[in-house]
């Protein structure tokens, strides 16, 4: 399906948000071109400007015949876009999940529609689902959320990773951040999973022409069949979290295939990204503060 870019213009439920309302917020500034509240947000080179506006956003329930609830909303439009949003990453927006009241699950409980939790899964071959108001199951594995008053995000604390039988005590914060399609940890996490990984593998390195930030990729047979080692973090509260899908596979241009560790090194931060969120019923209960998990 083709997606076509959301103009203010044609929407006729479409407002400016203006620049005094409470929702604008000291951290934002205003356009006078549009005399509207606008907004900056940046992921190292991407990043995006505009205005934001108040529309409404259409949802479906899960019950059968579906209902459509309709929910105000305040959203970002972009107007100026860099790097990766103009060639593929989120070019048709990224969708506001966070814990400010003005992020999409706030709102809906806010307004009394849902509990003040949601759910991602992510499957195989891109598919995936959201459920706001999602709590989970009894029986899901969980760990608490590092809150953090300045900037509060996803933050958990990992004790422990294992990489098949060889297992270390390492002790870090992380954000569980779906927008990012690959996992980043710094050292000593990242030298630990990686050289473990690397000396796990039996097939045939593979280096990628060019600049690429995957470091430990491999040549992949026409059966497409490999066995990768099994990566545990253990959790605070004792939760292991199984990484079901740590690489990722690609087509390569001169022929065959090859698959990556679904790891990039950083400097400080640790991300979970969406690769090691694949096969999972992830829930962010923000009235639990907890995260939890199931197959």
């Amino acid at each position: 399906m083709e997606l076509a870019i959301y103009s203010p213009s044609n929407s006729t439920t479409s407002k400016p948000l203006p620049c005094n309302s409470t929702k604008c917020g000291p951290t934002r500034g205003c356009s006078t071109m549009f005399n509207a509240c606008s907004y900056e947000i940046s992921y190292g080179a991407t990043s995006s400007t505009g205005i934001l506006v108040d529309d409404v956003l259409h949802l479906g329930t899960n019950v059968t015949p579906q209902d459509v609830v309709d929910v105000p909303v305040t959203f970002g439009c972009g107007q100026n876009l860099t790097g990766n949003f103009l060639n593929g990453a989120g070019i048709n927006g990224v969708f506001g999940l966070g814990m400010d009241n003005i992020s999409i699950p706030s709102v809906l409980a806010n307004k009394g529609l849902v509990a003040n939790s949601f759910s991602l899964c992510f499957g195989s071959s891109t598919v995936g689902r959201i459920e706001f108001g999602d709590k989970g199951s009894p029986v899901q594995k969980k760990t608490p959320f590092n809150l953090q008053q300045s900037k509060p995000t996803y933050n958990i604390t990992v004790k422990q990773i294992a990489v098949d039988n060889n297992v270390t005590d390492l002790v870090f914060a992380a954000n569980f951040d779906s927008s990012v399609s690959y996992s980043f940890f710094a050292d000593p996490a990242y030298s630990f999973i990686v050289n473990n990984f690397n000396s796990r593998i039996t097939e045939k390195p593979y280096h990628f022409p060019g600049e690429n930030s995957l470091n430990y990729c491999y040549y992949l047979g026409e059966t497409k069949k490999y066995i990768t080692p099994n990566l545990t973090l253990t959790m605070k509260g004792g939760s292991q979290f199984n990484v079901t899908a740590p690489t990722i596979g690609f087509r390569l241009n001169e022929g065959g295939n090859a698959y990556c560790l679904g790891i990039i090194k950083s400097k400080i931060n640790n991300v979970i990204g969406h690769n090691f969120m694949e096969g999972y019923r992830l829930v962010f209960d923000r009235e639990e503060m907890v995260l939890g998990w199931k197959e």
